[in-house]
């Protein structure tokens, strides 16, 4: 059966109603059995997988927030390079999620992605550990603060073999933990049917407990281990990180018999790949006006039964969008021979390939939002270090644990988001989530530029006061960028990943949930390049912008000014996309589409208590629903 029910009910017109009505609920339990959902799935297993997503978090949160320190202060690489050194690794991690993604999604399941990277990543916090205790493989201790260690010069940068042993260290952390998040998301995601109006409010839930835990891992590591790593060195804070990771895999093993599990569906990339050679072949073919003629068609015969060894689920409703993709489902006869795969496709498959194009956009607009986030794990860091650190007589600061203040006032506000926002919010849109993902979004991206103004103030009036008065301001007065952009990333992250997930279909869900994670990717490595290319045009044959080891000298306040521009403008950017996006009908749908003879689709909204129903001709763009938030 795979999934649908074998009893056939066609209708006069030929349409198996009930096959589109059957929920493909392809779900495993660890054996490979069918689920039941008395025993699998819900909130029993939830907490196993938000319990490794908290200690996944400590653990790699601690290494990445103070990892500067250590590459600058250990390892003796100059600010400039310690800097990219850090975003690499970040945007490394990120973009290796596209591949956890693929591996779950393709040939491994989410469980079993996430049990052999767990153990990658596990190896990699051992060995990095080993590394900063050893003193054969780092550098001769050195103060690169000294103003002895900038004229003379005799701070060693670490040899080759040092640096060899650091970065497969590092980059054996980023493998590990880049293939491990998006399944930690479609893991947890997977235990409630998207498909079910019960459970549709749950899900939603689930991600705000899904960034509550992640809150909670960045707040420990943060205070606790970034704390431990300044008092008692780097070598235990390391160690301290492998045995939070090994604490998270102990929560995903234990959830082993509670699990509901997405079996693999083979190559997510071959259905795209066909529907790209078929609609290039056809190119001078002509689209029919009428979508039923398309081969595949929800709303044609029969040939919408789900097909369980699909990557794609078979009853997407079609749309107008892109419609030079629509040219692979036209059928050619040719003497009664059939076509291939690669020359005909479904509606099905057409319609996956353009959800993908149409979130690109959405995805691109949060680069720059994830670049902002690189300074705050950079420079930022590095701008406290230069600042009055003592709380008290006795106890000082660590300058990473600054983050920590967004995180602290995260954990309160989200039970208070969930709580009283959303009900409120449901109320007057309709809309279980309160807002739409989008809206999320949108209210993210626009707070973020306000995180960088504040930034570029403070750091203004930190460096007049250095030179001109040589008074060290305290660490404290850099609180407001950490949590205007906390505010932010509570808006943006999660109504990212909630986007992306509900967009994916069975078989995609790891691969687009990977997707928003690239967007961490891409906006640490475009730090890197914006730190080059300001260096490079600014130099003037002087030094550039970011260019000394001393942010008394450099101009960081220009470099945060120029991000909160770019913000701005991205924002912006992101209002013209959000209202050309239109979901296609059938990811609305909690009941069976109908199809009426004036060739409009009917679905029902969010809001399942009134049972609204709208015409899709009337209301497909969606867009941010005319976003609220100006």
């Amino acid at each position: 059966m795979r999934g649908t029910t074998e009893r056939k009910n066609f209708s006069k017109d030929g349409v198996d109603h009930e096959a589109v009505a059957a929920p493909a609920d392809l779900s495993v339990d660890w054996r490979g059995r069918p689920s039941n959902p008395n025993k699998h799935g819900g909130m029993k297993a939830a907490p196993f997988v938000l319990g490794l997503q908290a200690f996944e978090m400590m653990a790699i949160a601690a290494v990445g927030n103070n990892l500067i320190t250590y590459v600058f202060n250990e390892m003796h690489f100059s600010l400039s390079k310690s800097a990219n050194i850090v975003t690499n690794f970040i945007g490394t991690v990120f973009l290796l999620s596209l591949l956890g993604g693929f591996l779950s999604d393709s040939y491994l399941g989410s469980f079993w992605t996430m049990l052999i990277f767990g153990f990658v990543e596990l190896s990699g916090f051992i060995l990095l550990s080993l590394q900063a205790h050893l003193p054969q493989l780092r550098p001769p201790q050195c103060n690169m603060l000294t103003l002895s260690a900038k004229r003379d010069n005799h701070c060693l940068q670490a040899n080759e073999f040092q640096t060899f042993i650091f970065f497969m260290a590092l980059y054996l952390v980023a493998l590990g933990s880049g293939c491990l998040k998006p399944n930690i998301i479609s893991l947890g995601a997977d235990q409630f049917v998207k498909e079910d109006p019960n459970q549709s409010k749950k899900l939603s839930t689930y991600f705000n407990a899904a960034y509550f835990a992640f809150c909670v891992g960045e707040l420990i590591a943060l205070t606790v281990l970034v704390w431990v790593q300044t008092r008692s060195g780097m070598d235990v804070g390391f160690g301290v990180s492998a045995a939070a990771m090994a604490m998270g895999l102990t929560c995903l093993i234990c959830g082993t018999l509670v699990y509901r599990n997405k079996p693999p569906r083979g190559s997510i990339f071959t259905p795209i790949a066909q529907v790209v050679v078929a609609s290039m072949t056809k190119r001078n073919l002509v689209c029919p006006s009428n979508p039923e003629m398309l081969h595949g068609s929800v709303n044609h015969s029969s040939n919408h039964i789900k097909d369980a060894s699909s990557s794609f689920d078979n009853n997407l409703l079609h749309t107008d969008k892109f419609r030079f993709l629509d040219k692979a489902c036209i059928k050619v006869v040719q003497d009664g021979v059939k076509e291939s795969a690669w020359r005909l496709c479904t509606v099905a498959q057409v319609e996956q390939v353009k959800i993908i194009i149409s979130v690109i956009p959405i995805f691109a607009c949060t680069i720059i939002f994830n670049t902002i986030l690189a300074q705050l794990q950079t420079f930022s860091v590095q701008q406290g270090s230069t600042m009055d650190t003592r709380l008290g007589k006795s106890f000082q600061i660590p300058p990473a644990s600054l983050q920590s203040i967004p995180y602290i006032m995260l954990i309160f506000l989200l039970p208070l988001y969930e709580t009283v926002f959303v009900p409120l919010a449901r109320k007057i849109t309709g809309k279980q989530s309160g807002i739409s993902p989008l809206q999320r979004v949108g209210i993210g991206l626009f707070t973020a530029t306000f995180s960088m103004i504040a930034a570029a103030l403070v750091e203004k009036k930190r460096r007049t006061s250095a030179q001109n008065s040589h008074e060290t301001l305290s660490i404290f007065w850099i609180a407001p960028q950490f949590l205007i952009f906390g505010i932010s990333e509570m808006f943006t992250a999660v109504g990212l990943i909630e986007f992306f997930y509900k967009q994916s279909l069975a078989g995609m869900q790891s691969f687009l949930t990977a997707m928003t994670y690239c967007s961490y990717s891409f906006g640490f490595y475009l730090s890197s390049l914006l730190v080059s290319l300001v260096n490079k045009i600014t130099s003037n044959g002087s030094s550039g912008w970011l260019s000394e080891n001393d942010l008394n000298k450099d101009r960081l306040d220009l470099f945060y000014w120029l991000l909160s521009a770019l913000s701005l403008l991205n924002f912006l950017n992101y209002l013209f996309w959000s209202k050309w996006y239109f979901y296609n009908p059938s990811l609305l749908t909690k009941t069976p589409p109908t199809y009426h003879h004036n060739h409009e689709y009917h679905e029902e909204e969010e809001d399942h208590s009134n049972h609204h129903h709208q015409s899709f001709n009337s209301s497909k763009r969606i867009g941010v629903d005319n976003i609220i938030i100006l």
